[in-house]
């Protein structure tokens, strides 16, 4: 994409009719909280862990709420936050390019309106998606236009509770400190509820030189004429074939476990103002046969991506073609994966096989997973409805806010105060979690709730605050010394 001449002034002067625009929408949105110290250091209203696009959006409308007192952590340096230009390794967004979170409803704010400016209004007419370098680029103009305050180069390390807050261990560049804060998102994207999945038959016999996840950073050029296997039917799986082809790969043959690809998108079904603002008030068993559904029919590759695949010679897919073990040939120098219909020989393996939702293998989650309520804790499904994956998610309440298993109640307090804004968050909010299609809906719904919860807890200092008022509007019962002009 061609930027046109004069983009940089453009881009300052939208930046400048933001503001202009946050003027205009100011009432009530000045800061009401009370500022608070504990051992001589400031309390953070909220802490948000990951400056994606989750993580800017919450800061941005808590703001909007006068919720000002925040900060976001992120573990990777400027420029290399999110997955958009790290490991995500698709041309273009998988979803609608007139699709809007961040912005918050904001027309001036909105990928459209950032696109136009940087590109022409007739480049935007003439888009199919969004690339991925595009929105990358999209959100560092949002988040410096809007100031949000992000700290990079810090990783949590630990989640603690001390004293009726959240005591977070931070890992700095140079130094470990301690923050304390009311409340803490997890804004830590699509692994935020677990980690990256490696089945055990490739991770245990095979060299990790000869094989690597989706998500990891792959030389694809020393892929070149070589003979690639790819795992799995997902979308990262046929980015990543591609990739591997477009770089001069020999060979890629993507193997599936199902008998043929799935062709229906349940996204496109889900993006609606109706499911994506409501789907947490259904009932328990509503919401399973929802994203039992969901998650059954996985989400198949878009168009275009298969279709960058399919026009390489060397591309083949095999369905129906499940691994079943892997290990190092005799020399070291390549693969031999089994499967039922014989043995393949890669020289280097692509494991496109998703995430495992277990919140006890988040380093920082150990001393709080044993606590938090899973679905399987709080719902028992009907016979032949059953489901391992969804269960293992955790049961959230109405503002993503973690709750207790029956028998740790003592942890309620605690656990209501971590939000839990990431993909593990789908079957008790839809998509309102870290996915771009919900972001508008669940964002909007995570800050009314820690607003809430921040009033409520300071409700009597509130009311002290208003019982000491004493800033006048009637200032003289005289007439004015200038005349009637009423």
């Amino acid at each position: 994409m061609t930027v046109e001449c004069g983009a940089v002034d453009r881009l300052k002067d939208l930046s400048a009719i933001v503001k202009a625009d946050l003027v205009k929408i100011a009432y009530a949105s000045g800061e009401w909280s009370f500022q608070q110290q504990y051992k001589g250091k400031p309390v953070l209203d909220v802490a948000i862990i990951g400056a994606g696009q989750g993580g800017l959006a919450t800061a941005f409308a808590l703001r909007r709420l006068g919720i000002a007192n925040t900060k976001i952590f992120e573990r990777a340096s400027e420029g290399q936050e999110g997955p958009w230009t790290t490991f995500a390794r698709m041309i273009t967004l998988r979803t609608p390019k007139h699709v809007t979170g961040p912005d918050l409803g904001i027309p001036s704010l909105t990928p459209q309106s950032w696109f136009e400016a940087r590109y022409g209004e007739d480049a935007w007419q003439g888009l199919g998606k969004i690339s991925r370098q595009d929105w990358q680029s999209y959100l560092d103009w949002l988040r410096c236009t809007l100031a949000l305050p992000v700290q990079y180069d810090t990783a949590l390390g630990h989640i603690g509770w001390e004293n009726g807050l959240i005591r977070l261990t931070m890992d700095g560049p140079e130094e470990q400190f301690e923050v304390f804060a009311r409340k803490l998102v997890l804004a830590t994207g699509i692994d935020g509820g677990g980690e990256w999945f490696v089945p055990a038959f490739i991770k245990d016999n095979v060299k990790k030189t000869h094989y690597a996840h989706t998500h990891e950073p792959i030389n694809f050029e020393a892929l070149s004429g070589k003979r690639i296997g790819v795992l799995g039917a997902g979308a990262s799986a046929f980015d990543n074939a591609a990739t591997a082809l477009e770089a001069g790969a020999q060979r890629v043959e993507l193997a599936f476990r199902r008998k043929e690809l799935p062709k229906v998108n349940p996204y496109r079904w889900m993006e609606n103002a109706g499911f994506l603002a409501h789907f947490a008030k259904l009932p328990d068993i509503t919401r399973w046969r929802f994203m039992r559904h969901i998650y059954g029919l996985n989400q198949p590759p878009p168009q275009e991506t298969f279709w960058r695949c399919r026009k390489h010679e060397g591309f083949t897919f095999l369905p129906g073609t499940p691994w079943l073990s892997a290990h190092q040939s005799a020399d070291g120098k390549t693969v031999e994966v089994h499967t039922e219909h014989g043995v393949k020989v890669y020289d280097f393996l692509i494991v496109g096989t998703g995430f495992t939702i277990d919140l006890a293998l988040r380093p920082e989650m150990r001393d709080i997973a044993p606590f938090v309520a899973c679905w399987q804790d709080c719902f028992e499904p009907p016979k032949g409805e059953e489901s391992a994956l969804l269960s293992a998610h955790p049961y959230l309440g109405k503002h993503f806010q973690f709750l207790p298993k029956k028998s740790q109640e003592e942890k309620a307090d605690m656990l209501a105060a971590i939000h839990n804004f990431t993909f593990a968050a789908t079957p008790s909010m839809g998509l309102g979690g870290s996915s771009i299609s919900g972001m508008r809906f669940g964002v909007e719904r995570l800050a009314r709730g820690i607003s809430e919860d921040l009033f409520v807890q300071d409700g009597e200092r509130h009311l002290n605050s208003l019982l000491s008022y004493q800033t006048e509007e009637l200032i003289s019962l005289d007439p004015p010394s200038e005349g009637w002009s009423i």
